[in-house]
């Protein structure tokens, strides 16, 4: 039996010939953030993006590869997975997906080919075969990241109004309209970032009227507001999440936004660090507050624990996970020593209470 303030926490990982991962693990986390156990609980062919539906009885996980697939799991009474099946993303290196809140769609975005896909999902959880595709196109100046489109994630707005979708290749995020009875997405809104921002993960403030996206190749943050009701988003302030003397090579990651609403955490990969944001500051002005050390190397994840007083850094290239308690003014603090655990690459925290009896 679990004990009072544990919860369970997934792991998304790399496998392939020069990895020792062979799919999710499932770790546990006391009320500190403490890790142990990390257990294979389903094996996985590049597991690389683990999402959960809105009433915790299934979890989907992408297989990267070049005939990509998404995958859908029965989440048992122990934490344990059971398959349920599995459909093809009709695009290739899928690397992010999401759960419409209605529970009735998955949402893929396809890396290598720049497209995202939506699955319905049946009673039970099982997928059903793809009901839309939408294709970007573009690209952007840097050769080598931005030769064509790149969708690097998908999410609904909080509403479920709007499905919103980052493109890494195009510097772009498109905001489509969705149909909850069909599953289609609609165009509405482009918008543009600076050429060659690389924009890869957006998170959504508590208020559903503001929105942060983190730009991999620039290394920086981006604050939106929100219109709800149209889709629309407006930019502000953009803010570099590394310190100003910096000048080697870095990849910021993963974005994310406190349940209070009060801080903004995004990681940096090369200068190994999480950038804490202040985003209600007195004066109403997005601000960088601090530049801390992930203590793992490679640190492409963060999550926050489900109360969001906890957050996890899984270090890609360190084969570990650090958990960091959050102070009331930001302040991050190492809990414990990273856990071992090879080739992590996303971290999905979930209460235990909300798991299928």
């Amino acid at each position: 039996m679990p004990e009072m303030g544990e919860y369970r926490v997934y792991l998304g990982a790399y496998t392939g010939a020069e990895s020792s991962a062979d799919g999710i693990r499932l770790a546990v986390a006391d009320g500190s953030g403490s890790l142990r156990c990390a257990e294979v609980v389903a094996e996985v062919h590049d597991p690389s993006f683990l999402a959960l539906s809105p009433d915790g009885s299934t979890l989907f996980a992408v297989s990267e590869q070049r005939d990509g697939r998404v995958l859908s799991f029965e989440v048992r009474e122990d934490g344990a997975l059971q398959e349920l099946n599995s459909q093809p993303t009709l695009g290739a290196d899928p690397c992010h997906l999401s759960v419409h809140p209605s529970g009735k769609y998955l949402l893929t975005a396809n890396y290598q080919s720049g497209n995202l896909v939506v699955h319905p999902i049946d009673t039970g959880g099982v997928l059903r075969e793809p009901c839309h595709v939408v294709q970007h196109s573009g690209s952007g100046p840097n050769p080598k990241r931005q030769e064509g489109p790149h969708a690097h994630q998908v999410l609904s707005d909080p509403a479920g109004g709007y499905v919103l979708a980052v493109d890494l290749g195009t510097d772009s995020v498109y905001v489509y309209g969705f149909d909850v009875d069909s599953g289609h997405l609609g165009l509405e809104h482009e918008v543009s970032l600076r050429a060659g921002a690389g924009p890869r993960h957006l998170a959504f403030h508590p208020d559903g009227e503001r929105a942060y996206l983190v730009n991999e190749l620039a290394s920086s943050v981006t604050e939106f507001g929100y219109d709800p009701s149209s889709g629309a988003l407006e930019p502000g302030r953009t803010l570099s999440a590394l310190p100003p003397d910096y000048g080697k090579p870095s990849l910021a990651a993963e974005v994310v936004v406190t349940p209070d609403g009060r801080f903004v955490l995004a990681s940096n990969r090369g200068h190994d660090s999480i950038a804490v944001f202040q985003a209600d500051a007195s004066d109403g002005q997005f601000r960088l507050l601090d530049i801390r050390p992930a203590g793992v190397a490679g640190p492409r994840h963060i999550a926050l624990s489900p109360d969001g007083r906890v957050l996890f850094a899984a270090g890609q290239h360190s084969n570990d996970v650090q958990a960091f308690a959050i102070s009331l003014d930001g302040e991050l603090s190492p809990v414990g020593d990273p856990v071992a655990t090879p080739v992590p690459v996303c971290v999905l925290p979930v209460p235990i209470v909300a798991q299928r009896a």
